[in-house]
């Protein structure tokens, strides 16, 4: 089970702190938040700490920091996002390293979990970033208890999927995520965090916020960087994790 975790948002962040506790890195390109200089540090930081990068876009929203969905036409929504993913690899380049996946930020990220044909346009994008004989990038997605249409489209497009559940964030009985405006969306009590993933990686059921059991294939773990207490969050996770990989 990889930890992941949303970061090189803010000029000012803990990112030095959280970053040798995780395995992925979902870096900004500028869209939501953040600027060159802060993104190229912590691209720094994940090279220094040997985190796997992955290229998080978002809409062309600062304002609202990514999270208020916005209507684009198919080809503006390729263009930003092919223009953000390709920002970054820039910036690994000049690092001596790459970008080896692309999620989503807020809005974009949870409009392409309800929109098939948002979705499709995030995999197009991905696609045709691809140069000869290589693979696409591989996209990261939130585990569903059905993610089959999402697996044709990526297959067609020939993109791997990971499936991440979300540490800090209640879920909707339809698997998907509560909305960060209603109660109880955001958990910020770190043994609520724990418990839920001691349940992941005894492979029981993820409960809603009604409790209801949700089945779910996941790959990786979630914490966003802007959750309050995130770092100690984060610091629970990775010790329990540890806890659980080492030998028996």
């Amino acid at each position: 089970m990889k930890l992941n975790c949303d970061l090189g948002e803010f000029k000012n962040n803990n990112d030095a702190d959280i970053m040798p506790l995780i395995d992925m890195a979902n870096i900004a390109c500028g869209f939501h938040g953040s600027d060159p200089v802060t993104i190229k540090n912590t691209i720094k930081l994940a090279h220094q700490h040997q985190v796997i990068i992955g290229a998080h876009p978002s809409y062309p929203d600062v304002e609202n920091f990514g999270r208020q969905s916005m209507q684009l036409t198919q080809d503006e929504l390729i263009a930003n996002v092919q223009y953000q993913i390709g920002a970054l690899q820039a910036l690994c380049v000049a690092e001596n390293t790459q970008v080896h996946y692309v999620k989503p930020h807020g809005a974009l990220y949870n409009d392409m979990m309800k929109d098939l044909n948002l979705f499709n346009g995030i995999c197009i994008a991905i696609a045709q970033l691809v140069q000869p004989s290589h693979q696409p990038l591989p996209l990261m997605m939130q585990a569903l208890t059905n993610s089959a249409p999402f697996q044709q489209i990526a297959k067609k497009h020939q993109i791997q999927l990971y499936f991440e559940a979300f540490a800090d964030r209640a879920y909707l009985d339809n698997g998907l995520l509560v909305p960060r405006n209603e109660n109880g969306a955001v958990l910020s009590n770190n043994q609520d965090v724990v418990s839920r993933c001691q349940d992941i990686l005894q492979q029981k059921p993820l409960l809603s916020i009604n409790q209801q059991p949700l089945q779910l294939h996941i790959d990786a773990l979630c914490v966003h960087g802007d959750t309050p207490n995130a770092f100690a969050m984060i610091k629970a996770l990775r010790a329990t994790l540890n806890a659980e990989n080492k030998p028996k």
